[in-house]
This record gives C-alpha cells, sequence and structure tokens, in this order.
C-alpha cells in the first residue's frame, strides 16, 4: 500500500485519479465476488433498469472507488490556506450547518458513503468548522495508523465507532459538528432494520439516540465527484428528532435512511454497492 501511494503521489493530481480509475476497473475484474455483489444489488435496488445499465453503472462504480481512492492517497496534500478549497471543491449552502452550531449543542453531520466522503477532512477545517467525524478502524493497525494521519492531517479530530459514544457527546458538548456514516452495516444490538431501497437493513440507532436525548441538530451534508474531478459538498436544513421510546428511535432512523436513500439516487455510481449492506434475516423481512 506504500509503494502505491508513493506512487500516487508523485503524479501529477490528473494522471493520479486517472491511474486509480484504471486500478478501479482492474479491482472489478479481478474481485468477481464484489462485483457480482454490486451487480446485485444495484439490480434490487432499481428493479426497473435494463441488465446493460446495472452492469454499465457496476463498472462506472468500481471507477469511481478507484479515483476516491487515488485521491484519498493524496488527502493531506491539498495545501491548507492556499486557493485549493476554491479551485477543487464547490462549498453549497454551508450556513445551514453554521445556523445549527450557533445553537450551542453542536451538530449531528448525517452522511454516508457517497461521491468522496473524504473530502470534509480538508475542506470542513478550510471554511472554519470545528469537525470530527466518527470511523471504523481497518482491520489491518499499520493500514489504520496511515488512514488516520491522512484524515487528521488538516485537524479533525477522529473518533473511534467501537467506542465513541463518549466522545461524540464530548465533541458536541464542545460545539464541533460530528460526522456519521449511517449507511454501514452494524449488527444489533445497536441498530435497528430500516427500509433502504425496498429491502431491510441494520441501521445504527447512534445519531437517533444522541439527537433525541439531547436535542442535537442533525444537519444533512454530503460530497459528490463532479464530471470534472472537482468536488460538491453540500448540506441541507438542519432538523431535530422528536419523540421517545423504541418506536420513534425506529421511525426516526427510517427518516435519516430515507435521506442517504434519496441523496444516492442523485448519482448511484457514486455509493458503495460492493459492501454487504442487507444482512437482516429473511424472517425480520
Amino acid at each position: 500500500m506504500r509503494l502505491l501511494a508513493k506512487l500516487i503521489r508523485s503524479l501529477p493530481r490528473e494522471q493520479a485519479l486517472k491511474l486509480g480509475g484504471r486500478l478501479g476497473i482492474i479491482s472489478g475484474m479481478l474481485l468477481k465476488k464484489r462485483r457480482r455483489l454490486a451487480e446485485e444489488n444495484l439490480r434490487r435496488a432499481f428493479p426497473e433498469w435494463s441488465s446493460l445499465k446495472v452492469r454499465a453503472t457496476c463498472w462506472a462504480n468500481f471507477q469511481h472507488i478507484g479515483i476516491c481512492g487515488a485521491e484519498m492517497l493524496r488527502l493531506d496534500m491539498w495545501r491548507s490556506g492556499s486557493s485549493d478549497l476554491e479551485t477543487y471543491f464547490e462549498m453549497v449552502d454551508q450556513h445551514y450547518l453554521r445556523e445549527a452550531l450557533k445553537l450551542g449543542r453542536g451538530a449531528i453531520v448525517l452522511t454516508g458513503h457517497v461521491g468522496f466522503w473524504e473530502g470534509g477532512f480538508f475542506a470542513m477545517p478550510e471554511t472554519g468548522i470545528k469537525f470530527h467525524a466518527v470511523t471504523k478502524p481497518l482491520k489491518n493497525p499499520l493500514s489504520d495508523s496511515f488512514f488516520c494521519k491522512l484524515r487528521q492531517a488538516f485537524g479533525v479530530r477522529t473518533i473511534d465507532s467501537r467506542k465513541g459514544a463518549r466522545r461524540i457527546l464530548k465533541a458536541l458538548q464542545g460545539g464541533s459538528a460530528v460526522a456519521i456514516l449511517l449507511d454501514q452495516h452494524i449488527s444489533p444490538p445497536g441498530s435497528v432494520p430500516t427500509d433502504f431501497f425496498g429491502r431491510q437493513a441494520y441501521t445504527t440507532t447512534a445519531i437517533t439516540n444522541l439527537a433525541m436525548k439531547y436535542r442535537v441538530p442533525v444537519v444533512p451534508t454530503f460530497c459528490h465527484r463532479l464530471p470534472d474531478n472537482r468536488y460538491k459538498i453540500w448540506s441541507e436544513p438542519m432538523f431535530f428528532l422528536e419523540g421517545e421510546g423504541e418506536h420513534a428511535i425506529k421511525e426516526n432512523t427510517q427518516v435519516l435512511t430515507d435521506i442517504i436513500a434519496s441523496v444516492v439516487r442523485r448519482d448511484p455510481s457514486q455509493w458503495f454497492w460492493m459492501h454487504k449492506r442487507w444482512r437482516v434475516p429473511d424472517q425480520e423481512n
């Protein structure tokens, strides 16, 4: 991985991302089980699509992931205080996040594995927003340490998703925006089954519990890769999750899941389809 990173970082950005896209396609050829999983997930999510469109979107998806992987390996090469933010990012409606933070309760940034979600590690600090992100550690500790350094290069702090409840609350109480990716499989307890593209998937209740208990505003924020390999980061109006009890937790978690699904539908090629997202036993469907 370090050898690949050295190669990617030695190239001009345009060539590095082009190489990343080609490596993504090659990975789709080699990882046949993952490719078949991605195709099956796309087919079931969009039953109205033709087989040709499913396959084309699947290959575009592998290419996109490859491009984002190359960009990730160059994450700390953007220059703080320079024109890089303006050059490579289109920031839209960030006032929604700032308005939420003015309430003094911090803000939960609802996001997912959409587009180049790692872009916020550079962009948010550059706009002056105090930012934490909840991340799932990699199984290889050396790789995990390598990527943690990249993510923290601009002052963002990462919080281990396996033991992060207290740290998340502390960050919120300190006036920080805390990004939580909602769209990964989380086994119960700590999750509830929600409808995601017509199929049941276990979804973390971390956002729901924190937002309901402490009246923390939720601000959906996402980062799409644009055709010219720039990035559009946009926020949507903040909202609060109402109610109490298990029924409210499940209903509110479904609301958050629906937001993720609506963003995925904008460009399905930019979501993580090769992930085993749907693992709810048939009897719970």
